[in-house]
């Protein structure tokens, strides 16, 4: 059994940190830190704990943040290289490393607003230990102009942990953080730095491009259909997935433009049959089809295979659910046969209710079979 995230700042790695500030900071009492880091630790919640160690930061480190600042980065450990992902497993050897390292950007977020560039330096050093794009936000909404300007530096850093941070801390919708209001009616700055990372070596600065473009999307759809359709000239294998990534919105909304970018055209198939095998079932319990169908093109087919859950009139003001299931290439003259299963229960955006429901299957966004289902709730 995987062990709680909560777990990894426990007494031990707060007693560790202590050895590598008193290196720096002579008069850290070190006991009162872990005294009050410590109290009450194993009924704090992850939240809870990154608070109370981070509050006994500032009790116990001078009120000086830019001489606190100099304590905190000697006193972090070896930055992760290119090789390493970042991971909040990492040990303390050397330093503050891993989930350690959390209190201390929080640290930086609560105390340095007032100290732009040196809470930036403290943050560009601290990603290369941990993510920080959550925190970096707040100095991004209070300083626009001189974080964007810092970003244009960035994009060429060594580390790529410091050009991942870019584009995932200016994605205009970041999950769980305030939107960019500025940037979602005007994208035009973070999509230049985003045009420097698109063939970006590393794969997780790749992949948040394509989230940060994906964002995007949700507000100027055809701004990204129009900027994917340029970067797609002669793009190599890893900028067309993350083409893909960005465009899966409106790939799933069955956006022509974005099909066929991709090679998802009308499919051309003979003996098509779909079968709903549980046209009955309880609320939690699994829903059952299956469809098979037969090429009927000489050349072979890319195909963008999903299902969509239409909601009986009770809750019709729910829109459709739209579900991926498969991308396979069809190759001439060939069938294939597919069955799939969903669980029907409720979710924090969607609450079933008894009644009949519809599933229908699309390929390439073009529906192809449906069937009615009952679902009863006891």
């Amino acid at each position: 059994m995987t062990e709680p995230f909560k777990n990894l700042l426990n007494k031990d790695v707060i007693e560790t940190m202590t050895i590598h500030l008193n290196k720096h900071y002579a008069a850290f009492d070190a006991q009162g830190f872990v005294a009050m880091a410590t109290e009450n630790l194993m009924g704090l919640r992850l939240k809870e704990r990154i608070e109370q160690i981070t509050h006994s930061l500032i009790e116990y480190l001078p009120n000086d943040f830019e001489y606190t600042a100099t304590i905190l980065l000697a006193s972090l450990d070896m930055p992760l290289d290119d090789a390493d992902n970042n991971t909040t497993k990492k040990s303390q050897t050397n330093g503050i490393a891993g989930a350690a390292v959390i209190p201390l950007v929080k640290y930086v977020h609560l105390r340095g607003q007032q100290h732009f560039e040196t809470s930036m330096q403290l943050l560009k050093e601290m990603t290369k230990q941990t993510p920080v794009e959550f925190e970096l936000r707040f100095f991004l909404l209070r300083y626009p102009n001189q974080t964007m300007n810092l970003f244009t530096t960035w994009v060429n850093d060594q580390n790529q942990h410091v050009r991942r941070l870019v584009a995932e801390a200016s994605r205009t919708r970041l999950p769980a953080a305030t939107p960019l209001h500025a940037y979602i009616e005007n994208p035009s700055a973070i999509l230049a730095l985003l045009e420097q990372l698109k063939d970006d070596q590393s794969a997780d600065v790749r992949r948040s491009v394509a989230n940060n473009l994906h964002d995007i999307a949700k507000d100027h759809p055809k701004l990204i259909t129009n900027l994917a359709t340029q970067w797609m000239q002669k793009a190599s294998q890893e900028r067309q997935q993350l083409l893909y990534r960005a465009c899966r919105m409106l790939i799933q909304k069955g956006d022509k433009q974005n099909l066929a970018l991709f090679g998802f055209n009308p499919p051309k198939l003979q003996k098509i049959q779909f079968e709903i095998l549980t046209p009955s079932i309880v609320f939690g319990e699994v829903l059952q089809f299956r469809v098979s169908f037969n090429s009927a093109s000489h050349t072979d087919q890319a195909l963008l295979i999903d299902y969509v859950i239409h909601h009986q009139k009770n809750n019709s003001h729910l829109p459709p659910k739209v579900c991926q299931w498969s991308k396979i290439t069809l190759n001439s003259g060939t069938s294939r046969r597919f069955s799939k299963k969903h669980i029907m229960r409720n979710t924090a955006t969607r609450v079933y209710c008894a009644g009949r429901y519809t599933v229908e299957v699309r390929l390439n966004s073009i529906p192809i079979g449906a069937a009615d289902f009952e679902l009863l709730i006891p």
